[in-house]
Formats: structure tokens, C-alpha cells, sequence
């Protein structure tokens, strides 16, 4: 018999450290779609250091890694490093698409400064 088991650190919604925004959502099923990101593949959020104020934001399509906590958030399948837990809890990913602003961003509670461009922050 097959193993349909889900991954042991599968938790819901309202565990999650991190939310995702309607519109987020939406433009990243379009992305998996016109991507043809393969099954197996999540979406990888997180921080790495660097940027401007110190850290910036990791925004990508990866396999689980070892030490993931995994999520399942409005059907997008969500793999997160336990150690960013603490950098992004509480942070909502959206996506923006208007004629001033166009692409992801990280309103994120936990982040002291953050860079004029919004895509690195220190906590």
C-alpha cells in the first residue's frame, strides 16, 4: 500500500508563524501553474543575512530541507526553517499589482528598520 502519510510537522493555519494574504495566494497558484512547479515542491519563506538593514526576506519554490517546519496555508503547501520562526512570526506575505507597487511584500511586526526598497529589515 502506498504511503499517502502527509509530513510528520504538517500543522494548520492557525499554527503558522507567518499568513498569506488572498491576492498572495492567488498569484502564487498562478505562479505553480504557468511555472509548472513540480509535486514535491512548496513554497520556501524565510530570512538570510544581508541587505541593506541586515536581513532580507526568502521568497521561492523548494524541496523540504531536514530541519522545515511544513504548513499548509490556503492550499499552498509552505516549508519554513524552524529557526526563522522567530524572525517572521506574525508576518503577512502579499502581493501587490498596481500601477505604483507591483510584487511580494513582508508586513512584518517583528522588524525594527527595515530599507527604503522593503526587502530587507533587522529585528
Amino acid at each position: 500500500m502506498p504511503d499517502t502519510a502527509s509530513p510528520t510537522s504538517d500543522t494548520s493555519s492557525q499554527d503558522t508563524p507567518i499568513q498569506i494574504s488572498p491576492n498572495a495566494a492567488r498569484e502564487i497558484r498562478k505562479i505553480i501553474n504557468k511555472k509548472n512547479i513540480p509535486d514535491g515542491y512548496g513554497l520556501r519563506v524565510g530570512v538570510k543575512g544581508g541587505g541593506c538593514s541586515g536581513m532580507s526576506y526568502v521568497l521561492g519554490f523548494d524541496k523540504e530541507r531536514e530541519k522545515d517546519k511544513v504548513f499548509n496555508l490556503d492550499g499552498i503547501t509552505v516549508y519554513m526553517d524552524k529557526r526563522h520562526g522567530l524572525y517572521l512570526m506574525g508576518t503577512t506575505i502579499n502581493y501587490h499589482d498596481g500601477l505604483d507597487a507591483r510584487g511580494f511584500t513582508f508586513e512584518n511586526p517583528n522588524a525594527t528598520e527595515t530599507c527604503g526598497c522593503g526587502a530587507s529589515f533587522a529585528a
